[in-house]
């Protein structure tokens, strides 16, 4: 094959590849020698990314790339990654740091003092940074019904809400299926999250949806998208099954989905939180952005 072929199958194969000229750059992140060109984004989905799906990157790498395929948030950052974050001109998405797991969380009553005490410090750390969404979770069941669950979280976080309305700062429950990956787990349904978001009654408490999560436990995407938009204040992807890219490899249909997020006026983040399978994680990464920029 001539040179010039040569040049062109390849380019062929790795479009959408993003090129990385960053040092220290592990041999798994693809590097091509031609820049890609991609018109711009529509600007109808903010683009957020997971930072752990990406743990051969330093979030420093991860911002620099991120930034030049149009991504500007970075999920589940905490205090100590904010520096970083701010260097690169990234908005923390989703911030962490004050929950104490998964399964710890507000349904259990012997949790509360520890959860209130490192909210009260947080929330307004978020506030000053100017960041918006602050992640926390339900915990496991252990035993726990539905209505004991119901009245421990909304006891729980009443007692920081009136905190987080002052700092006009956003309580996000996050919606995990108990079916696979986090077994117990007592808010796993879209309508429990959604009867805890009434009972406390509040702009500044919502949900984060995971779309991975919530069609393994109930699929409907788009009808739960629709019928609870309300109380949904960001987004996380996933392919179904596998949690990898969401292309057609998996089951879901992207387009359609995130056609019906903006369809509800959602002006929040849209975070991916898929495990790229393939070589090229970045080239992943990128699609994953253009299937969901709609």
């Amino acid at each position: 094959m001539g040179n010039q072929n040569r040049r062109s199958a390849i380019k062929n194969m790795l479009a959408g590849t993003a090129a990385i000229t960053a040092s220290g750059m592990l041999s798994s992140f693809t590097v091509t020698g031609e820049k890609e060109q991609f018109a711009p984004l529509k600007g109808n989905i903010h683009h957020s990314v997971s930072p752990w799906c990406y743990s051969e990157l330093t979030l420093d790498q991860l911002c620099e790339v991120s930034k030049g395929i149009g991504i500007t948030g970075v999920d589940l950052c905490g205090p100590k990654d904010w520096p970083t974050l701010q260097k690169h001109g990234m908005y923390s998405s989703m911030c962490n740091g004050a929950e104490l797991g998964l399964y710890d969380g507000f349904n259990d009553t012997k949790f509360h003092d520890k959860l209130v005490a490192n909210y009260t410090e947080m929330i307004p750390l978020v506030a000053k940074n100017g960041y918006k969404n602050l992640i926390c979770f339900s915990g496991a069941r252990r035993g726990i019904d539905d209505e004991t669950g119901w009245k421990n979280c909304e006891a729980g976080i009443k007692k920081i809400i009136s905190l987080a309305e002052k700092n006009n700062v956003i309580l996000c429950m996050e919606l995990l299926n108990s079916k696979i990956d986090h077994k117990d787990y007592q808010c796993d349904r879209v309508e429990w999250g959604a009867e805890l978001c009434k009972r406390i009654s509040s702009d500044n408490f919502k949900l984060l949806f995971d779309i991975y999560h919530m069609q393994i436990m109930e699929g409907d995407i788009i009808r739960n998208i629709t019928d609870y938009h309300q109380y949904l204040a960001h987004f996380h992807t996933g392919g179904i099954p596998g949690r990898h890219e969401i292309d057609d490899t998996q089951e879901l249909f992207y387009p359609a989905v995130m056609r019906a997020i903006v369809a509800t006026g959602f002006k929040g983040y849209v975070g991916q939180e898929f495990v790229p399978k393939r070589k090229d994680k970045i080239a992943s990464l990128r699609q994953a952005i253009q299937i969901c920029d709609v």
